[in-house]
């Protein structure tokens, strides 16, 4: 019987130089800047950051509501896509649709964010690139020559922060960064987590229970973990494990509000059960949807389980 090889599991290949080589060609959306019709959006790239070239991807929703004849100013969502922190884009497909669809359905702004990968830059380079996105709106809010979409639709004082996966544990890491800095007038009123990406040393029962998981099996989570954290650090660096460090999740009673979206047959479960006990302990405001059917990414395959997703991060925003 062949060793698994979590590296040819994920289609990448490590380098001598420390990075990595990805094999996977996934379908790409081009952004469109003009209603195209069928499309339920607008999408547009800018440049958050011209010297890490980080940059990020506007939906703007076609219909805009509207209020005796005046436009409704709409939430911004930050989102932040999965792929442990070393794979995938804001312009793959599987990123591009759900973010149009959020954009149309809540009505909201998302402003997808596409941070820069590990190894090449581990965290907390992705971390920053989260600060980036939110310091670059709020560059827009204050400059009356600033990106239309934002100016003329946005409401500054309803942001959220979110996305699937390690984009979980991104949104968490990022808003409580945000906290070191002065982001008027925008205000981020809640995050929201489906699947997020925590880990630990100590392994949980469901990570054994499902050590074997067809899509995220332990040795691809432990390598996504070794490629990402900083060197010399192992997984309960707080990064990875921020249940552990009680001072840095006290940080976490001045958050908003907070939805954690997990499935019982994700390895990370226990992960995210935890998690929540954690947030109730500092007195956070957690909306915990825990469903007993279901493995991790599941709503990317189930597009009933995505509208469900979609419907509790709705009327979590609303």
């Amino acid at each position: 019987m062949s060793k698994f090889d979590p590296y040819r599991h994920l289609s990448i290949v490590p380098n001598p130089d420390g990075t990595i080589t990805r094999c996977l060609d996934l379908p790409r959306t081009e952004a469109n800047p003009n209603i195209i019709p069928g499309i339920p959006t607008v999408s547009k790239d800018v440049t958050l950051n011209d010297e890490t070239k980080v940059w990020a991807r506007i939906f703007l929703p076609n219909k805009l509501p509207s209020n005796d004849n005046t436009v409704v100013r709409l939430p911004i969502l930050f989102y932040f896509h999965g792929g442990g922190f070393i794979l995938f884009s804001v312009s793959n497909t599987s990123t591009h649709q759900p973010c149009s669809t959020f954009a149309s359905e809540i009505p909201a702004i998302v402003v997808g964010v596409e941070h820069r990968l590990a190894p090449e830059h581990r965290l907390p380079a992705i971390y920053e690139d989260a600060i980036d996105a939110i310091l670059w709106v709020k560059k827009q809010a204050l400059n009356p020559d600033g990106e239309r979409w934002l100016r003329d639709y946005g409401d500054f004082t309803r942001c959220y922060l979110g996305g699937r996966g390690s984009g979980g544990n991104i949104a968490f890491h990022a808003a409580l960064k945000a906290m070191d800095y002065d982001i008027k007038p925008l205000n981020i009123n809640g995050i929201f987590l489906n699947q997020p990406m925590f880990g630990g040393v100590q392994r949980m029962p469901s990570e054994l229970k499902y050590a074997t998981d067809q899509l995220i099996p332990l040795p691809v989570l432990d390598l996504m973990w070794e490629l990402a954290l900083p060197k010399t650090t192992d997984r309960d660096h707080r990064y990875c494990n921020p249940m552990e460090d009680d001072v840095y999740m006290s940080k976490a009673s001045s958050l908003g509000r907070c939805l954690v979206i997990s499935f019982d047959r994700d390895p990370m479960f226990d992960r995210a059960q935890e998690f929540v006990r954690k947030l109730v302990e500092q007195k956070v405001q957690v909306d915990a949807r825990f469903d007993i059917m279901g493995f991790h990414n599941i709503d990317l395959v189930d597009q009933q389980r995505a509208q469900a997703v979609l419907n509790i991060i709705k009327e979590f925003i609303i």
